[in-house]
Formats: structure tokens, sequence, C-alpha cells
């Protein structure tokens, strides 16, 4: 496969990247490159490997979703500025 100029410049619009009239030809020489090394990938021999999603066969470590109120609410709130009542107080907005 080869990508023409005209291509270039669609891809490049498609992708929202400003691109000189005299850049497209450097573009699609280097669309066409990236296209070769694609094209040498499909040539090497994958049967009987099996996909993986990762390079090191581990299992995430999973817990239980728990909703809570974190029991920290001193904790956070001795970071406010201004709190009240167990809650963040804030200046007035609306008049």
């Amino acid at each position: 496969m080869s990508i023409d100029l005209e291509t270039a410049a669609k891809v490049a619009k498609l992708a929202r990247i400003a691109v000189r009239q005299e850049a497209l030809p450097a573009l699609a020489n280097e669309f066409n490159t990236i296209l070769g090394f694609i094209e040498q990938l499909n040539e090497v021999d994958v049967s009987g490997v099996e996909p993986m999603t990762s390079v090191t066969p581990m299992r995430l470590k999973r817990r239980e979703d728990v909703v809570s109120d974190g029991n920290q609410q001193a904790a956070v709130l001795s970071n406010a500025p201004d709190a009240r009542e167990g809650f963040f107080a804030v200046p007035k907005v609306v008049e």
C-alpha cells in the first residue's frame, strides 16, 4: 500500500494538523515508512503464541467494593480554613 499526497493531506486534516503544501511529500514518505514496518510485522509467524495483556503473568489484587464514609471527617475538616458543624464553610457567592 502506498500513500499519495492527497491521502497524506486528508490524514493531516482529519488529525487537525496544519501541514504546508511543500511538507506533504515528506509526510507521505513517513506514512509509507510506517506502513512498511506494519507489513514486516504481518510476515512474522505467530502461530501457537497466546495473546497476552501483560509481559508478566500476574493477577491484580482485588478487594470488595464497599461504600463507607471513611471515618475521617475530623482529619478532612482539619485542612479547611473554616469548618462549621461538620461541614466546610465557604463564603456566600450569590447575593
